[in-house]
């Protein structure tokens, strides 16, 4: 069981940073201080949004199977 919860750790770990790798940038860094007008013409908004929320839940799953994994090895 320990074994097939850190693997499960890996496959969100792995995933949760390929989501991360996706994401566009949001802003231009210092540049964005003088013509941040590029900011608000996004193309994909809803691309944007659906990275987000699995970034979100991904985020929350990876967090739940580190708690897993650590009672695990507590209890066990």
């Amino acid at each position: 069981m320990k074994i097939f919860l850190q693997v499960l750790l890996m496959i969100a770990a792995v995933a949760l940073i390929a989501i991360i790798v996706l994401q566009p940038s949001k802003g231009e860094g210092l540049g964005a201080i003088g013509s941040g007008g590029q900011l608000f013409f996004a193309k994909n908004k809803g691309l944007e949004k659906l990275l987000d929320k699995a970034t979100m839940w991904l985020a929350i799953v990876f967090g739940l199977l580190l708690i897993l994994v650590e009672v695990y090895d507590r209890v066990f």
